[in-house]
């Protein structure tokens, strides 16, 4: 699909995905490096709202709201939102969106969540990468106090990478059977190397592989 492609060239060109040699918070040595904070010019940040309402289009998933966890979702599901009603208004012109604050709020109207109620909503929630879905879990225990139904997430890469080395599915694929809930993403690891092939060097494509084939999740 073309906007994987248009994606990944944007990605390449704001240096949010870099090859070489990266140490990891797990301590693994990766051949690449994921950073969204790199879409950081309205040019950018048009292009990614751009491949993520169009990779929730072509999903068609059903929802009522689009989540972002805090901090780094605040801006990806203001932007995702506005994006979606922009490109197919008639199905998704409708379509909310919510945040929440990491310390809940005690005067005025209150309460934990900004943006629209979630009680008795289906969510979807979006957010860059999962490596742990620590941050999922947060957010799905913040939504389930609010009474909102989670029915899907959404993320930009799915490293397709075992979370630990006693691990037998992928983080993605752990939080899918834990919740039930399909996880979207815009690209996977394996799109990455098909998309890129011929595009960046034999090494740092062979890099990859490899590094996919030592820790990469065996099952689909």
């Amino acid at each position: 699909m073309s906007y994987k492609s248009t994606f990944l060239e944007t990605a390449l060109e704001s240096e949010a995905l870099k090859f070489g040699s990266f140490t990891l918070k797990s301590g693994r040595q990766s051949p690449y490096f994921f950073n969204l904070g790199h879409f950081n010019t309205g040019k950018l940040l048009s292009n990614l709202a751009t491949s993520y309402a169009q990779a929730i289009i072509a999903s068609g998933l059903q929802f009522d709201i689009l989540f972002g966890p805090a901090y780094k979702g605040i801006p990806l599901a203001a932007i995702t939102v506005a994006k979606l009603a922009e490109l197919d208004p008639e199905n998704y012109g409708s379509i909310g969106y919510a945040f929440n604050r990491k310390e809940k709020k005690d005067h005025g109207e209150g309460g934990s969540i900004v943006g629209c109620a979630l009680k008795d909503k289906k969510i979807l929630i979006i957010d860059d990468v999962i490596t742990a879905g620590t941050a999922i879990n947060e957010a799905f225990e913040i939504i389930g106090n609010e009474k909102g139904h989670v029915v899907g997430c959404i993320i930009a890469l799915d490293r397709q990478e075992l979370p630990t080395d006693t691990a037998t599915i992928s983080a993605t694929q752990s939080v899918s059977e834990r919740y039930g809930i399909p996880v979207l993403s815009i690209v996977s690891l394996a799109e990455v190397i098909d998309i890129l092939s011929g595009k960046i060097s034999d090494s740092d494509l062979a890099s990859i592989q490899e590094y996919r084939n030592k820790y990469g999740s065996k099952k689909n």
